[in-house]
């Protein structure tokens, strides 16, 4: 009588390898969300910066910074502002989106301030903001008032 070759696998060997993959992904999946997460507020710090440096601009042609709001729905007032408004490649869906106005206790004239508002559920991070001043913190659960010095979940 012939052996005959087994072709194929049996259900316990299966059933090894998709308990091994469902470990993996359940290490692996809360590393890869942080990284976004990290990903994003870099992205809304770059935007913050940026946005500061055109207001610096616009204050030496204006002798004023320029105040505006931005909705999720990509709405700025007033319009026709010249900077970008969002964090991200296009308005649509862009993870964070900024407004401009007087830092407390100043004029726009004198100081901006420039806040990011995610667009999705941040546990940590509410808000990112910074100053034409200088300052820069984040308000929610890792944001301090006031601020001894920025958490590095917000300006590391």
């Amino acid at each position: 009588m012939k052996k005959r070759s087994q072709k194929g696998f049996t259900l316990i060997e299966l059933m090894i390898v998709v308990a091994i993959v469902a470990i993996l992904a359940s290490i692996a999946y809360p590393s890869y969300a942080w990284a976004v997460l990290k990903g994003r507020r870099a992205q809304a710090r770059t935007a913050i910066l940026e946005l500061l440096q055109q207001q610096e601009r616009y204050m030496t042609q204006n002798n004023t910074y320029m105040a505006f709001t931005t909705t999720s729905a990509g709405v700025t007032t007033p319009a026709g502002v010249p900077f970008k408004t969002f964090a991200g490649d296009n308005s649509n869906g862009a993870p964070y989106y900024l407004t401009a106005a007087a830092c407390t206790g100043s004029t726009i004239d004198e100081c901006v301030q420039i806040n990011a508002k995610p667009t999705f559920t941040d546990g940590e991070v509410d808000e990112l903001w910074a100053t034409s001043g200088g300052s820069r913190n984040c308000t929610g659960t890792a944001g301090t008032t006031p601020p001894a010095a920025p958490p590095k979940v917000c300006w590391p």
